[in-house]
């Protein structure tokens, strides 16, 4: 929004602010040789400004391949953590201090070493979604796109434990079978709100639309332990990353597609997409924590080079091991199965 005198407010919320700060914001970007890089869950106007658009780890990717002296992550702070972990070498901003991550924050590392403790020779599996000193304490990362194959290159006799999502561990436990596998009792606050009940209301109002489901990005894991119960009818449900996401439209006939994780990504599918209509499978399923991020943030921290996030050596090492073990087990396969859902139609 702007203010009654025409300059856009503190909120950096709609408005016509918004064309002149993106302006400034690549003016400065350039000058600092920096790359934005925003999460699908960010508001629109900063997806819409940023370099590239995409999901944590892909993002991480994209900093450690970056030539720019400056990495600007729009996201939340394990995202940015993980970039400083890949690029060492840069400096990385993250826009608002504020900006967590209430799945990263229900497990601590010392949490983890007491867990461990009472588990000796366990082996420890982290979601993504976890602090860069969770991450060094831990054996092996994953996605929940390779949860199930990291979990199941774990050998059968060694116990393992998964944390912090307990809907995605529950899953994995169900198709695993791995009975000595603990999970740790932690969720995220956006998609424990997306129900199975919700879900089924919005599949009847819409009975044609296609129901896609991301595995990755940490809202969709509720779902997917509530199909693999059988609490949602999986016909006609696309297991998808978020690239998967973004190109299913291309390649489905359907017109109208239900979308069931964060709202943030529907800026995204409308912008490529719009001759077809998407409908949120929750439209309170909104991060606040995604939601700090706004233009004036971001142009400070440019201006002022200001909120660098930095991981101190010895965790990032080995903090780096898990990860890359993580990108390692993903390179051949990165699907999460679905009971009932033909392999054909789980996304990357």
């Amino acid at each position: 929004m702007t203010s009654q005198n025409g300059h856009p407010t503190a909120d950096g919320g709609p408005g016509t602010g918004h064309a002149e700060l993106a302006a400034r914001i690549r003016e400065l970007a350039r000058e600092r040789n920096a790359v934005i890089l925003a999460h699908n869950y960010q508001r629109p106007e900063v997806q819409d400004v940023a370099d590239v658009v995409g999901d944590s780890l892909g993002l991480a990717r994209e900093a450690a391949a970056t030539e720019a002296d400056v990495i600007v992550f729009c996201g939340v702070h394990f995202m940015a953590e993980t970039a400083a972990i890949l690029s060492p070498d840069k400096t990385v901003l993250l826009p608002d201090l504020g900006a967590g991550c209430s799945l990263a924050e229900t497990i601590t590392a010392d949490q983890l070493r007491e867990w461990k403790a009472e588990h000796p020779g366990a082996v420890v599996v982290s979601y993504v979604n976890t602090s860069a000193e969770v991450k060094a304490e831990t054996d092996y990362c994953c996605t929940s796109g390779n949860a199930v194959e990291v979990v199941e290159s774990v050998p059968r006799d060694r116990e393992i434990l998964f944390l912090p999502d307990m809907f995605l561990g529950a899953h994995v436990r169900r198709l695993t079978g791995r009975e000595n596998m603990h999970v740790w009792m932690g969720e995220c606050h956006v998609h424990a709100g997306i129900t199975p009940k919700r879900v089924a209301e919005q599949r009847a109002a819409h009975p044609e639309a296609e129901f896609l489901v991301h595995p990755e990005c940490g809202c969709s894991t509720s779902l997917l332990e509530a199909m693999s119960a059988g609490d949602i009818d999986p016909t006609g449900v696309q297991v998808l990353s978020t690239e998967g996401m973004i190109r299913r439209p291309r390649e489905s006939d359907a017109e109208e597609f239900i979308v069931a994780t964060e709202v943030g990504i529907l800026h995204r599918l409308r912008r490529a997409y719009p001759e077809k209509r998407f409908q949120a499978a929750d439209d309170r399923a909104s991060c606040q924590y995604m939601k700090l991020t706004t233009l004036p943030k971001l142009l400070d921290s440019l201006e002022k080079l200001q909120h660098r996030i930095t991981v101190p050596e010895d965790i990032a090492k080995k903090a780096l091991l898990s990860i890359e073990r993580m990108v390692s087990i993903g390179a051949k396969s990165s699907s999460l199965a679905t009971p009932g859902v033909p392999s054909s139609m789980i996304g990357e």
